[in-house]
């Protein structure tokens, strides 16, 4: 695995992979705030403290905040936090390690979709890298066909959708500034938070306590235990994709993009240490085998 020589893959490496500690950390937090708050008003709540940010990044020339394709936006927006709700769904009522194994299932859905709905060729590599990455989802999420829960597709739809995003980003959105689609992306999390609450105080569902009830609970108030928490997530959110998007300018896309599969490290690690999560040794064999077929795929469409 070589990078381009024109590139800065020492520097862009060392930035992607800090990116994917912090969140694999800050992403444990949700089953904090699962247990008092409801997914709908951590997200309004995460994007008021996150469009600051954003803004700053514009101001110090990370990016303008106009868009060129404003549909393009919209729908790529859209889509990824239809993806992201799914996924921190997901955070609430099963082990980090199977929702990030679920929501990187992406890069498989990406070639699929490449194949067999925009007409891509695509070589016996990555055929095979589909294979071994399902085979990766069964070893982490280890569905139970005689008792059958739903919930374990959570992550993977997040996945789905997640590629359907990332068609959008690289077809339709490919001249927009980083800063332009990560706005758009908080606000429409931040629009979706806002129809979430409105939509449960409208038809109020029975109150679960606990993550179990992390997407039927409406509005909470006070909410002095979660905010703490919920500043954790956009401080750290911000933060990360700040160096996620430095990453990108400085190495090439398919080399730095491998990189992102230490999240499936730090995030279980710190759940396991802190959160006290058990991880098997079947899903650390699915977890290596996952990331192995999303590098293949990274590497083969580079």
């Amino acid at each position: 695995m070589q990078a381009p020589s024109s590139s800065y893959p020492v520097s862009a490496s060392i930035l992607m992979v800090a990116a994917m500690a912090i969140l694999g950390v800050i992403d444990n937090v949700v089953v904090l705030l699962a247990e008092t708050i409801g997914l709908w008003q951590f997200q309004l709540t995460r994007t008021l403290m996150m469009l600051p940010l954003i803004g700053g990044m514009s101001l110090i020339g990370l990016g303008g905040l106009r868009p060129q394709r404003l549909g393009a936006v919209i729908l790529r927006s859209v889509l990824v936090a239809t993806a992201l709700m799914f996924y921190f769904s997901a955070l609430a009522v099963m082990p980090i390690a199977q929702a990030l194994a679920g929501l990187f299932t992406s890069p498989m859905f990406v070639l699929l979709i490449s194949s067999l709905g925009m007409g891509q060729r695509i070589g016996i590599w990555r055929i095979l890298a589909v294979v071994v990455g399902f085979a990766g989802i069964l070893c982490v999420l280890q569905p139970d066909p005689q008792d059958f829960d739903f919930k374990v597709l959570l992550p993977v739809a997040g996945g789905f959708f997640y590629a359907l995003g990332a068609v959008t980003t690289r077809h339709m959105c490919a001249g927009e500034s980083t800063v332009v689609l990560l706005g758009a992306l908080v606000i429409a999390l931040g629009l979706a938070g806002s129809a979430g609450l409105i939509g449960l105080a409208a038809f109020p569902s029975e109150t679960v306590s606990g993550p179990a009830g992390f997407v039927t609970r409406g509005w909470v108030w006070p909410m002095s235990e979660a905010i703490p928490w919920v500043m954790v997530q956009a401080v750290g959110s911000s933060l990360a994709v700040f160096m996620l998007i430095k990453a990108y300018q400085l190495g090439e896309p398919s080399y730095v993009s491998v990189f992102e599969y230490s999240v499936m490290i730090f995030g279980p690690l710190f759940a396991w240490a802190a959160l006290g999560q058990p991880v098997g040794m079947m899903q650390i064999a699915g977890i290596a085998l996952i990331a192995t077929a999303g590098s293949v795929i990274a590497l083969r469409s580079g």
